[in-house]
């Protein structure tokens, strides 16, 4: 069973946005916290380096099912276009309907991971919350993609 994994980067990068934004807003400091905190478009190049980390880390995660995946971009140019995509050959008992699930898990996972890392340089006192939470997105992406179906049988039809 083949499966498509699709994280789009322009919906993490506004949610970054939206989440860097929203606490630099809420600091006590007249505005400096969130001259400090929000990202930028000017910040993406750095973004773009731990949007490569996530990628890999999500890669090592599903590397035994991987039958294609987007090409990484090099952290010193920006492609805001260029997805992560993983396309999965799954066995046969994996049970499908968990994909929009794992997709959702994966979006929490880059958000989080990546506000952490930028939080590493601008907002320390957080950066340790946001990565527990990418790691927990992480390892629910995993119980996800490990999990099997019980095998259901099939009752014999008799003929008279």
């Amino acid at each position: 069973m083949d499966i498509t994994l699709l994280v789009t980067k322009i919906n993490v990068y506004d949610e970054v946005s939206k989440t860097s934004s929203y606490t630099g807003a809420k600091m006590d400091d007249n505005g400096s916290g969130y001259m400090r905190i929000f990202t930028i478009d000017e910040d993406r190049i750095v973004l773009e380096r731990f949007w490569n980390e996530a990628c890999n880390k999500v890669v090592d995660l599903v590397k035994p099912f991987i039958s294609s995946i987007s090409k990484l971009v090099e952290s010193h140019t920006i492609d805001l276009s260029n997805n992560f995509t993983a396309k999965l050959s799954m066995p046969s008992s994996f049970d499908a309907s968990l994909v929009e699930s794992i997709n959702t898990a994966l979006f929490s996972y880059f958000t989080n991971y990546i506000v952490g890392k930028w939080y590493e340089f601008t907002n320390k006192e957080e950066s340790g919350a946001y990565l527990l939470c990418a790691n927990s997105a992480l390892e629910d992406v995993k119980s996800k993609i490990y999990y099997r179906k019980k095998p259901t049988r099939v009752k014999p039809t008799t003929t008279a």
